[in-house]
């Protein structure tokens, strides 16, 4: 690990509060460090973006990103704890965006664990369903729901995050290939990575439209006359008319290890057609509600999981217009201001005068992330896209009932705080904080009895928020 001298934070200001320790993931994006925060001794990720500007479409990418983050509050959705001031407002290039520390992602958990349990799966699943019904009820859809954008802690937590990309993957619907997202999109790409949970592998590697399609069809035999009429794009429907007859495979067949129960919700999840998949949220006359399965039994509460009202279009309205750099570069700057209270209402004045009178931290972050790639480079460390620590998964025994409830009573007191620079309470802050009141502390590492991932057992004792928690801030490895 690659420790910086403290005389690099001497300086006052936002740099004074993080302690950068190590390059933690590199790629294209730019550069992500872990780092402690100084005032609550609280493990997080610096996330450095450079040259956000360089093209407009990818600029507006992370603007809608760092909203959306800001707008959604979840315990299974990734957190934006701070984004540092610019210097400038009208000259900055680079942003870095504070996270929570997550440990990896779910690509490599699945990669690294061979022998995940059903209840892993089922575990995992729920995590996903109650994420998307949370952001389906804000009127949000993913669109990019894949393994590699699901981060993950070695106690099985999962979060959603790289919100704002819209790109067709292993994991996009056959309505999406042709024709508008929904959010259906999303269930299909939960059912496709639940299917890579069961097998190891990506379920439909399609090389490309055509090839997609294929594999689609090979599982799920070609759709229904009344289901190719409801495709909106006219290329597609023809298409799908021409394809030869295929009948489909029975999911015990391709899944032969499953129970039925999961099977059940697995084939609903990977309905072809939109309409007959379960909804995430609670839309009136749906057919399902996903976490109303089942298969979630002594787990969810289809009642108590989260929500969230509707997102006002207004906090999108610049997605209706043509934007230059330039007024990319405002509308983040005024998303960064989010984080700065004081600097904030000097803006709404029309008297912004931040950095004038604001030392702002990244001149500092700008040397310490330079002087970490080189050291770090040197080593051939960290190749683009590889999070540094891919944990295997813990294979502790199982917690009883009052173990749990020892686990309980003593981490109470730990829940995660807000950072000092956090925006001020919102709507979004009050649901998330309300979410959590039925969340139970995740156990630290110096608690005993341990409780690891086969905890996770569908039993009495365990329910739905007994099995999603935040971490508190004595834990040696921090969730994100």
């Amino acid at each position: 690990m690659i420790m910086l001298d403290r005389e690099f934070f001497t300086e006052y200001g936002e740099a004074s509060q993080y302690e950068i320790q190590e390059v933690v993931g590199k790629g294209s994006y730019g550069v992500v460090a872990s780092a402690i925060d100084t005032h609550t001794g609280e493990r997080v990720a610096i996330k450095k973006m450079n040259n956000i500007f360089e093209h407009v479409s990818d600029a507006t990418r992370i603007l809608r990103e760092i909203k959306l983050l800001r707008l959604l509050k979840h315990p299974d959705i990734v957190q934006i704890k701070h984004i540092m001031l610019p210097p400038s407002p009208r000259e900055f290039k680079d942003i870095y965006v504070v996270f929570e520390l997550m440990e990896s992602d779910l690509h490599q958990v699945i990669k690294l664990n061979d022998d995940l349990t059903p209840e892993h799966h089922q575990f995992f699943l729920y995590q996903l369903l109650r994420a998307l019904k949370y952001i389906h009820t804000g009127n949000v859809f993913h669109r990019d729901l894949k393994p590699k954008n699901i981060l993950a802690n070695a106690d099985c937590k999962l979060k959603l995050c790289d919100f704002g990309l819209a790109r067709v993957s292993f994991s996009n619907a056959p309505s999406a290939i042709f024709w508008t997202y929904t959010p259906a999109i999303d269930i299909w790409s939960i059912g496709c990575i639940f299917a890579e949970l069961l097998t190891g592998k990506p379920l439909f590697p399609g090389k490309n439209v055509v090839h997609q399609l294929e594999l689609i069809t090979d599982l799920l035999g070609t759709p229904s006359a009344e289901s190719i009429a409801r495709i909106g794009n006219e290329k597609a429907r023809k298409y799908l008319s021409s394809m030869r007859k295929k009948q489909p495979i029975p999911f015990s067949k391709k899944f032969p290890d499953l129970d039925r129960s999961a099977l059940r919700i697995l084939k609903r999840l990977l309905a072809f057609d939109a309409k007959d998949r379960p909804s995430a949220e609670e839309i009136r006359f749906s057919k399902m509600i996903a976490l109303a399965d089942p298969y979630f039994d002594g787990l969810a509460d289809k009642e108590e999981e989260p929500s969230r009202k509707p997102i006002s279009k207004l906090e999108f309205e610049f997605e209706r217009r043509k934007l230059t750099g330039d007024d990319v570069r405002d509308l983040i700057y005024r998303e960064i201001l989010e984080y700065h209270p004081e600097m904030l209402k000097e803006y709404l004045r029309g008297t912004d005068q931040t950095h004038f009178v604001y030392p702002s931290g990244v001149d500092r972050f700008k040397e310490q992330f330079a002087y970490l790639e080189e050291g770090d480079g040197a080593s051939g460390k960290n190749s683009p896209h590889h999070r540094k620590h891919a944990t295997s998964l813990p294979r502790e025994r199982i917690c009883t009932a009052d173990e749990t409830d020892y686990a309980l009573k003593r981490n109470a007191s730990s829940l995660s705080r807000a950072t000092v620079q956090s925006p001020p309470k919102s709507e979004a802050t009050e649901e998330l904080q309300s979410a959590n009141r039925n969340a139970v502390a995740v156990q630290t590492s110096s608690t005993k009895p341990k409780c690891g991932a086969r905890t996770l057992l569908k039993s009495d004792s365990i329910c739905a928020s007994t099995c999603v928690g935040l971490i508190g801030n004595d834990r040696q490895v921090h969730a994100l």
